[in-house]
Order: C-alpha cells, then sequence, then structure tokens
C-alpha cells in the first residue's frame, strides 16, 4: 500500500477519498486554487499544495502543476477523483513517465473508451448492442444533418469526449439541428477540449442503467451489479439507485457479463462503469439494451453500490492500483439491501435548474448511520462558487427494501436543512413522493412529464408559516435582550426584558413581511398567561415557542407542536419545513422609500459567467423568446433570451467577456 497520496480534485470526491485514506493509514495532499484555500478538502488532507487561479484550466486542470506537488510533497500515486483529469490519458501517461501511479486505469484504456464513438467501435466488434447511429469522423454540419435524417427524429447529438450531461443535445425537428449542433460543440469545445459529436436514435421512455465494474493488474474482473440512474434533468443526474428496479436476474447477468468482457478486451485496471441505455416497457420492465460509453474513473453515484455490497470501492481503488488483486471474486459479491443516493445542488428548479451560488448561511443534515450516509465537501459557512461544480452534498439512504429505502432517503431529505442560496431540497422531496417514481416507473422522461407537480408554482406564506418566521423573530429579539442584560449592570430591571407585560396595556409587535410585492402586516399580541395571538391578511392564529441553542424554533401553533427552523439571511427568512421551504423577507417600509422603479428595460445576468456567443446587436428589432447570447456558468451553457418584442437599445458585452450576477446585458428602448 502507499504511504502518501495526492488528490487531484476538490470538493466531496476530495474528502470522500481522504476519509478511506486516512482508515487506511495512509497519509494524503490535497491540492488547491485561491477559491478553494480555506475549503474543508484543503482543512482534511494531511498537507496541500496552492496551485494556481480559481479558474479550473488554470489550476486543477493543469498537469504539470500536480506533478510539481507530487515531486514536492513525495506522493506516490495520484487520485483523480471524477472530473478534472479523472479520464485524460495524457495525464496518466505524464504520472506513469514521472514514476507515480495513477490511481485508475491504464492510459491506453481511457483512450479506448475516451472517445463515445471509438467506444462504440469497440462494442460493436465485441457484438455488444448500440443505438442506431453515426459515431464516425466526419464532422461536417450538412453531413450530420443527413445522417440525422437518416437515422429518423427525435435524435440525441453528443460530445464524443463529453461525459456529465455536458455537450448533449436532444432534438425533435430538423428545422432546429443546425442551431443545437453549434450549442452542443461549443459547449464541448469548453468542457472538454474537442467539439467533436455523434448522432444517435433517441431512445423513447429510455431507462440509464450502469454497470460497476472492477478490474486488477493480475487479469481478474468482475462486476459490482447495477445502477438505476434514470432520473435525470437536462441529462444529468438526480437520483440514483441500486439495484435497478424490475431487474430480471437473466437482464443482470447478460448486462453484467457484457460489461465485464468490455473491461476485459480493453485491459481495463480500476473502477470503470459501463453504462447502457434500456428500453422501457409499458408495465415498466426493462426490455432491451443498449451500450452508451463506458466512464473510466470513479462514478458520483458510486456510494449507492457500496451501500448495498458493503464494499469501500476506494479502498479497492488503492489497493489495486499498489498492484493487489481483487479482494473478492464475483461469486462472493452479493447485494444486500436497497439504497438510493439524491444529489443536493446549489441551483433554482423553479427558474430552469440554474445553479445557485453564495454563502450557505445554514446548512445541517441528520444523523449518520447504518441507514443514513451523507458524503459533502463543504459546511456551514462556506461559499459556493460559480467557478465549479454546485454540488452541496450527496444524501444516501439504505434500507432492506425498495419501499423503505425511499422512505429513508425522505425523512433524511426533509432533515436537511439549507439556507443562503438558492437548493433543489424541495424538488427531492418531491421526487421521493411521486407515484411513478416510487412504484418504480421510472424513465429518463419522467421529471419533464412531471415538471408542473414536482415544481410548483410560487405560493405565498400561509397563516402558520408567517407565524413561525414572527415567533422566530419575537424569540430571537428575547435572547438577544437578555444576552444584553446580562452583560448591562442591573440585569434584573424590568426594563432589561422582552415579554408581553406592559403597564396598563396588552402588549403587541407589529412586524411587516414580504414575499414578492406583496406586505403582510403581522401583529403579534400578548396573550395574559402567555403566548400570543399572531395576525396577518393570510390568518390569524395562536402560538408560542422557544429557540434551542442549534437554532431550531420548537413551536406550538393552534395548539400543534412543530419543531423548524427560521434561517435569517439579512432580512430574508427562510422557513424550512419537512416539505417546503418559505422564503419571506423583513421589510421595513421605511427602506428605499425615494426609490423609484423607472422600467429601464434592462435584462440582466442570472449569475455571474463568461459570454461564450452574441447574436444581436445595437438597434435589432427582436421577438420574445429570441436568443440574445449564451452564458457560460458551472460548466453549462444558458441561452439569454427576450423577454418581450422590442428594440435594442444598447448591448453591453460581448464574446469573451466575463459578467457579474445581476449586471445589465442589454437594454431595450423605451
Amino acid at each position: 500500500m502507499f504511504d502518501k497520496i495526492l488528490i487531484a480534485n476538490r470538493g466531496e470526491i476530495a474528502c470522500r477519498v481522504i476519509r478511506t485514506a486516512r482508515k487506511l493509514g495512509v497519509r494524503t495532499v490535497a491540492v488547491y486554487s485561491d477559491a478553494d484555500a480555506a475549503a474543508q478538502h484543503v482543512l482534511m488532507a494531511d498537507e496541500a499544495v496552492h496551485i494556481g487561479p480559481p479558474a479550473a484550466r488554470d489550476s486543477y486542470l493543469v498537469t504539470d502543476k500536480i506533478l510539481e506537488a507530487c515531486r514536492r510533497t513525495g506522493a506516490q500515486a495520484v487520485h483523480p477523483g471524477y472530473g478534472f483529469l479523472s479520464e485524460n490519458a495524457g495525464f496518466a501517461r505524464a504520472l506513469e513517465q514521472a514514476g507515480i501511479a495513477f490511481i485508475g486505469p491504464p492510459a491506453s484504456a481511457i483512450d479506448a473508451m475516451g472517445s463515445k464513438s471509438g467506444a462504440k467501435s469497440i462494442m460493436e466488434k465485441a457484438n455488444v448492442p448500440l443505438v442506431p447511429g453515426y459515431h464516425g469522423d466526419e464532422q461536417d454540419a450538412g453531413f450530420l444533418a443527413k445522417e440525422a435524417d437518416r437515422i429518423g427524429y427525435p435524435v440525441l447529438i453528443k460530445a464524443s469526449a463529453g461525459g456529465g450531461g455536458k455537450g448533449m443535445r436532444l432534438v425533435e425537428d430538423p428545422a432546429t439541428f443546425a442551431d443545437a449542433l453549434a450549442s452542443c460543440r461549443r459547449e464541448a469545445a469548453a468542457s472538454f477540449g474537442d467539439d467533436k459529436v455523434l448522432v444517435e436514435r433517441f431512445v423513447t421512455r429510455p431507462r440509464h442503467i450502469e454497470i460497476q465494474v472492477f478490474a486488477d493488474s493480475q487479469g481478474n474482473a468482475v462486476h459490482l451489479f447495477e445502477r438505476d440512474c434514470s432520473l435525470q434533468r437536462r441529462h444529468q443526474k438526480v437520483i440514483e439507485e441500486s439495484p435497478a428496479p424490475f431487474m430480471s436476474a437473466d437482464l443482470r447477468a447478460k448486462m453484467g457479463a457484457a460489461a465485464t468482457e468490455a473491461a476485459k478486451a480493453i485491459g481495463y485496471v480500476g473502477a470503470g462503469t459501463v453504462e447502457f441505455i434500456v428500453e422501457s416497457r409499458e408495465d415498466g420492465t426493462p426490455g432491451e439494451f443498449f451500450f452508451m460509453e463506458m466512464n473510466t474513473r470513479l462514478q458520483v453515484e458510486h456510494p449507492v453500490t457500496e451501500m448495498v455490497t458493503g464494499q469501500d470501492l476506494v479502498e479497492w481503488q488503492l489497493s489495486v492500483a499498489a498492484g493487489g488483486a481483487l479482494p473478492l471474486q464475483q461469486d462472493q459479491i452479493r447485494i444486500d439491501g436497497h439504497a438510493f443516493e439524491a444529489r443536493l445542488y446549489a441551483e433554482d428548479p423553479a427558474n430552469d435548474f440554474l445553479p445557485s451560488t453564495g454563502r450557505l448561511a445554514r446548512f445541517r443534515t441528520p444523523e449518520t448511520g447504518e441507514h443514513v450516509r451523507i458524503d459533502s465537501g463543504v459546511v456551514e459557512g462556506d461559499t459556493v462558487s460559480v467557478h465549479y461544480d454546485p454540488m452541496i452534498a450527496k444524501v444516501i439512504a439504505w434500507d432492506r427494501d425498495r419501499g423503505a429505502a425511499l422512505q429513508r432517503l425522505r425523512r433524511a431529505l426533509e432533515e436537511t436543512e439549507v439556507a443562503g442560496l438558492t437548493s433543489n431540497r424541495d424538488f427531492l422531496i418531491a421526487l421521493c413522493g411521486d407515484e411513478g417514481f416510487a412504484a418504480g416507473q421510472v424513465d429518463t422522461g419522467l421529471i419533464g412529464r412531471n415538471r408542473d407537480d414536482l415544481i410548483p408554482g410560487e405560493e405565498g406564506p400561509d397563516a402558520t408559516v408567517i407565524a413561525l418566521a414572527a415567533l422566530n423573530e419575537l424569540k430571537a429579539r428575547e435572547a438577544e435582550t437578555a444576552r444584553r442584560a446580562a452583560a448591562g449592570s442591573d440585569p434584573y430591571s424590568p426594563w432589561s426584558v422582552l415579554h408581553g407585560w406592559r403597564l396598563n396595556d396588552i402588549s403587541h409587535v407589529d412586524l411587516v413581511f414580504r414575499q414578492g410585492d406583496r406586505d403582510y402586516p403581522t401583529v403579534c399580541k400578548y396573550v395574559p398567561g402567555g403566548g400570543y395571538e399572531i395576525s396577518s391578511p393570510a390568518g390569524t392564529v395562536s402560538g408560542d415557542a422557544e429557540l434551542d441553542a442549534e437554532g431550531r424554533l420548537h413551536a406550538i401553533i393552534d395548539g400543534t407542536r412543530q419543531t423548524v427552523t427560521v434561517a435569517g439571511v439579512g432580512q430574508e427568512r427562510v422557513v424550512i419545513l419537512p416539505r417546503r421551504t418559505h422564503r419571506i423577507q423583513l421589510h421595513d417600509p421605511m427602506l428605499g422609500a425615494g426609490d423609484t422603479d423607472g422600467g429601464s428595460g434592462k435584462l440582466t445576468a442570472p449569475m455571474p459567467g463568461k459570454v461564450t456567443a452574441v447574436f444581436v446587436k445595437k438597434g435589432d428589432k427582436v421577438e420574445a423568446g429570441k436568443a440574445l447570447m449564451i452564458l457560460e456558468a458551472m460548466k453549462m451553457e444558458h441561452t439569454i433570451a427576450a423577454p418581450v418584442d422590442g428594440t435594442l437599445a444598447e448591448v453591453h458585452f460581448q464574446e469573451g467577456d466575463q459578467v457579474d450576477e445581476g449586471v445589465a446585458l442589454v437594454a431595450f428602448e423605451e
């Protein structure tokens, strides 16, 4: 086993690798950019080396900087995690030439599977079923359009070197093929440095099922069964599970054998995943399967496999990379129970899942143990940056059967608290309650079909939400008053308390909450004997509460007891209920009293990012919905479209410019 390894990654996966290395007594070296100087993976590692500016292309993607960090620290091996350099054959070769072990497959295997089209050619020779499509080298736009016509719409354009849902476009109409191809190529070039694409028939109601494979340098190869990754939005996985619903023993054996033979055919070593598209029948059972791609690295969703097999795949990786044999043979690997993994992201489902950035003013997760596991690279107070993937955590749940495991997952998500930025927590909870998903009727189109139910429109706060926010405010003020009194000269002064008693008066406190452009003036009237009557336009309730040391509010509303969190982020009050998060403002009507809204006609940036394409110029007349420019942020392209018909008075940015959140991108004539 190695004495010291370097982790050429950041965030959740770097922390994950460090935990196993520590368990094995292996020392670890972290690398970090300027943006990650205080990140959790840096604090957890035994050593840390600075490698450059925030942009990944100037830090985490620079091979020479990783090699220099290895030389400085004496690291004997490098674990690449996932993303960044994990599937870069040149990086693997550079390590080999430097005498440093790569905790991953040989460069030749990465080369063989690194091109989607090349991988499909190998699979075709191995008689693995392929989705009909074009996987060749000809990349002329006109030629590809003709191939799409031949294959038949809908088609999927995919970056040949892609992964993680990036560089992928679904095209349902020949008229939109050219624009989709151009967008796909831009994103592929930005994400992978290669704009080559392939075109395939889009399988209706597809399921995404992948097989975890593992091989050693002694010729042994096994699979650790399947994961169903069909719950996706924008071709990116949301919730994964193992085993797959309705998977028959016969189909599992066939897919496992095909995946294992594929690994052997390319001389694979280490952890890998062979991904298949599986047609879903009307009853939800899987039908034919087609090879999609092989990921030559550890997957984000590997914890579900660990939970059902009882194996530590990172430990396997370290052992195999050090020359050891696989710990188990195929007949020794068993499936025990069922597991789910939900990806908790800083993103806004109601705004087309646009990434969110900011400080985690509050981040609490459920207690972990046999049934619940949390993998994260951030803690409360950390910042989710525009520079990297917006993952906050992976919430993993296990139980004896699928129904019980799904219930565990839902409860774990309900006990997760996020404030300070927008997250997909509520969306994940809604997914867990979807009837089709609960029944195992899963395919990659489920989220799109049920979007309105999974992402309900914004609704105003009800009387209970207002009361909880008000009680939290009152109790926080009481605690602050008590703290000041204790520090003062007369802590027993009647003027140093903030409760309901007032001479010859029934005390009340006036608050004003706001959501959107509506105010909720709220009167909290003290009730003799204890508690409050809380009245607002949403209704009147009676209630009382206490704040505990963890900032949780133990409240009784109209006789019903509940424990919730109301997080204060500036003037915002985030009321975190088990099934829904409500955001309201504690509003001072005098703030901004002199401000006016002149209807400037400006279209602002929804997030910080880089302008990668501009389609208009000053003076152009545009219709609502027309694409004005492309903004790249968090490794994804986002189309900025005209919200109304109008004439452009100004276009403030050009291709290549960096923009901050909230700045005006274009201005319309009055």
